[in-house]
């Protein structure tokens, strides 16, 4: 297939998810409606996969999957057979009457859900079964609780049974009718998509979006930046992960990954991250997402990793509990970060994570470049004693979801090949403008990550300093100390100006003798005095 046919195929299927989404929208918020809408969408791909990988095990005895049922004289042998084949390979498994489609012609087939159309209480069992059919396997811990957020018994569905089946019957049977080609094994649109759903949520969900969305822009430029030395990553990491999509773009972004980690606190957007692995083709076994505070409860700690990136909650707070002055992410450091701002913390959570070759690229706000006390000495303790900072990049304001501030992106490595120069990069002044948002375009990432790999100075956009030069500026980074943006205004010559007075003067008098005279004619007063007398 070719690029623009796929680019016509998701532009198509972008338009037909969100279409089905407005099915939901005024029923509940932008939050509510995103979990409910992604989590069926993933059930239909779950169904679709299932389906499609049974039909092969099948194909042998002429059976398809999903014309199945209790009549077959071996129905219940081949079930269990398909089902210890599926939770090795799939990590899952799904009976022909759970299957998405199966529940679309129960509604198909009685419209108003009197009967077998009446289909919440059984849906609602089969997404739990899905989580209960991995217990006890290696895809446990990727699809427990998967589809909690899920209630189907929600009031925001509908004030009654009848009128919360309706609705959700409507969606699944407007879903049942789109093609997710999963045949196309070439082509990730479908998880396209999904991402770009995604971000039309976040763009909906104001302040709360920038807790689990990085505008995909953004994700390109950091998944950029942590593979322009290295390629095929054993694995990558983000420990404020989010939905996922950072990790995906690196994956993208590099030839191999070995294995994806990420954790995230929020529970929600901690079963969407999941769900986001899976819908984008990643093996259970090759994605280890865990739920918990990362800088509080840190679940990877014996691990290093060849690739960290992160877009952690600007400012958010922290315990900075003294016990921490012991724990081997903060000891060498002497101070922690302040329990008002845990940006530099988790700086220094994921330095200590990274590997002795890997890149990190974290984004952060503008104020950990320049902020002193305790963030101050660790800023200096990171250039001085670890010479680990490789780059500053300064992006443009407004362009996240539910922020207008500028941020910046702090780029380090344990093993600098240019270790006694940090570059700068001042790209906050090169976007295109959308609507109310500032969007950075393929030339604008592509100029930041060319400029960063060939760590160029260019004037008015980037600057190669010396650790001399930063020493010189205490160890302040705030990027316009080290690239100058100003752009002089044009020479006034104030003769010419005075020259130019005189001239209309002259006009402005020959005007006013003009409209006198028009006055004088017409036997009306004159509205102005014309040199100081009154007409």
């Amino acid at each position: 297939m070719s690029h623009h046919q796929d680019e016509k195929n998701l532009r198509e299927l972008q338009s037909k998810l969100w279409d089905i989404a407005d099915t939901l929208r005024g029923k509940m918020n932008a939050d509510e409606f995103r979990d409910y809408c992604l989590g069926f969408i993933f059930y239909k791909y779950l169904s679709e996969k299932f389906v499609r990988y049974a039909d092969k095990v099948l194909a042998e005895d002429n059976l398809k999957y999903d014309g199945l049922t209790t009549a077959h004289p071996d129905y219940q042998a081949i079930l269990d057979e398909i089902k210890k084949d599926t939770v090795e390979s799939l990590g899952y498994f799904l009976p022909p009457s759970a299957l998405f489609h199966s529940f679309a012609l129960r509604v198909k087939n009685d419209p108003e859900g009197k009967g077998q159309g009446f289909i919440l209480e059984d849906l609602g069992n089969t997404l739990r079964e899905i989580e209960q059919s991995t217990l006890g396997t290696d895809s446990a811990d990727d699809f427990s609780n998967l589809f909690e957020d899920l209630d189907l018994t929600s009031s925001k569905l509908g004030n009654s049974a009848q009128a919360k089946n309706e609705l959700i019957g409507k969606v699944l049977l407007h879903l049942d009718k789109l093609s997710f080609n999963l045949a196309d094994a070439n082509s990730d649109i479908l998880g396209d998509a999904y991402e770009y759903l995604i971000g039309k949520f976040a763009s909906g969900a104001g302040k709360k979006a920038g807790e689990f969305y990085t505008p995909q822009p953004v994700s390109t430029l950091l998944a950029k930046l942590v593979t322009t030395s290295k390629i095929k990553l054993k694995n990558v990491y983000d420990p404020t992960c989010g939905s996922g999509s950072l990790l995906l773009r690196v994956k993208k972004e590099a030839a191999s990954v070995g294995k994806i980690y990420g954790q995230e606190m929020n529970p929600t957007t901690y079963n969407l991250a999941r769900m986001n692995m899976i819908l984008h083709g990643v093996h259970y076994a090759d994605f280890e997402i865990v739920q918990d505070d990362t800088l509080e409860h840190p679940q990877h700690t014996h691990l290093r990793f060849d690739a960290i990136v992160a877009n952690p909650p600007f400012s958010a707070k922290w315990s900075a509990n003294p016990l921490f002055n012991n724990d081997e992410r903060f000891s060498q450091y002497g101070r922690l970060a302040p329990s008002g701002k845990a940006d530099m913390a988790f700086v220094q959570h994921m330095y200590y994570h990274l590997a002795e070759d890997g890149t990190m690229a974290v984004l952060l706000p503008h104020g950990i470049l320049f902020r002193g006390a305790a963030e101050g000495h660790i800023r200096q303790y990171l250039i001085e004693k670890l010479n680990c900072i490789d780059a500053v990049i300064g992006l443009p304001a407004n362009i996240f979801y539910g922020t207008s501030i500028p941020t910046c992106v702090l780029v380090l490595k344990k093993c600098r090949k240019d270790n006694d120069k940090i570059l700068f990069i001042d790209a906050s002044h090169e976007f295109e403008k959308v609507k109310t948002q500032n969007l950075l375009l393929a030339e604008h990432i592509d100029k930041i990550a060319d400029c960063y790999n060939d760590r160029a100075s260019i004037e008015k956009y980037s600057h190669l300093a010396s650790l001399d030069e930063v020493k010189s500026n205490d160890y302040n980074l705030n990027i316009p100390r080290y690239v100058d943006t100003f752009e002089p205004e044009d020479e006034i010559d104030l003769d010419t100006v005075a020259n130019e007075l005189v001239a209309l003067e002259s006009k402005i008098e020959s005007v006013d003798q003009t409209i006198a005279g028009f006055c004088l004619e017409l036997g009306i007063a004159m509205p102005f005095s014309v040199r100081g007398e009154s007409k």
